[in-house]
């Protein structure tokens, strides 16, 4: 599939959601747009987890454009469209490159969140546009995590430097990043030990391993991505806040978005988090990773031949 077919699939539980709920809302002559029709509509927003306020600005906008006339599906699909363009605005947000060396990435988020997952998908996008690779295995507390970087490097012809059993992943990072210097490898992806956003003594060790790649290379990472679990929904934010602040966050990837009706949480993570969502990881196939654009995005939200 291409790049917007994927995008297509990924979005289909949530496309599912908005337009058959909402088509449930009229008739074939439209429907009055009064107080009962904007709490049917302010229901449906909830379900994908697009958040409180979110919620009610596209219910307002609504009223504000519609409040006592009779309409029809597509003028409220198309009111609430633009609206939410307007709230998930940013430009695209691909990776920053180094202007000489190694462009560093240093990658965390909570158990679970698909961070191994999505550390492959990376990969294999900057192997498509050329570039050579190199992974960081330093999450060491869990030695599955090794091994399955370790497979997802050899599946895809890549570097991967592991520590010994037990060892800091401070110090995995400063080895990844010295071979990435000796070996004039052009981008260096450090995974991290999946934590808590509450577990503060790991939350400072994130501190630790920037430092310890700031030892060789003063302005790296060039990136420190996020990896939030889209099915998580509105507990991803809380996630967003605590890590942006102990890793310095650049950006979020946003992943397993095919499997969950809550696709509206971009919406809450662009209006509560000053980061941008860089990539929207679909599947479990290394290419299922998709530059994130807010308008393409929002129009697959609404996509009528997903929707059923």
């Amino acid at each position: 599939m291409g790049l917007f077919d994927r995008i297509r699939q990924g979005l289909k539980k949530t496309s599912q959601v908005l337009n058959t709920d909402v088509r449930d809302l009229f008739k074939s002559e439209g429907r009055l747009i009064d107080e009962d029709f904007l709490d049917d509509l302010r229901a449906i927003l909830f379900k994908t987890d697009m958040g409180y306020d979110p919620t009610e600005e596209l219910v307002a906008e609504v009223a504000k454009n519609m409040r006592g006339r009779v309409v029809h599906m597509t003028d409220v699909i198309d009111v609430l469209k633009t609206k939410l363009k307007e709230l998930m605005a940013q430009d695209e947000s691909p990776i920053t490159y180094a202007a000489s060396g190694p462009t560093v990435i240093m990658v965390c988020g909570v158990n679970g969140a698909g961070k191994t997952t999505s550390i492959a998908k990376l990969a294999c996008m900057f192997k498509g546009q050329g570039k050579s690779v190199v992974l960081g295995a330093g999450d060491t507390f869990r030695a599955a995590a090794v091994e399955q970087l370790g497979i997802w490097a050899d599946r895809l012809g890549v570097e991967c430097v592991k520590g010994p059993e037990g060892s800091h992943p401070a110090t995995v990072a400063y080895q990844a990043v010295e071979y990435a210097l000796n070996n004039n490898i052009e981008v260096c992806i450090v995974d991290t030990a999946g934590r808590l956003q509450t577990q503060k003594n790991l939350m400072s060790e994130l501190t630790k391993i920037r430092d310890s790649i700031r030892k060789q290379i003063p302005e790296a990472p060039h990136e420190a991505l996020l990896v939030l679990d889209a099915t998580t929904g509105q507990n991803g934010i809380s996630q967003a806040n605590n890590f942006a602040e102990a890793a310095g966050c650049t950006g979020i990837v946003l992943a397993k978005l095919d499997g969950t009706a809550k696709g509206g949480v971009v919406v809450a993570i662009r209006q509560q988090i000053g980061l941008p969502v860089k990539y929207i990881g679909f599947g479990e196939q290394h290419e299922d990773l998709v530059l994130f654009n807010p308008d393409k995005f929002v129009d697959e939200m609404f996509d009528e031949e997903l929707g059923g």
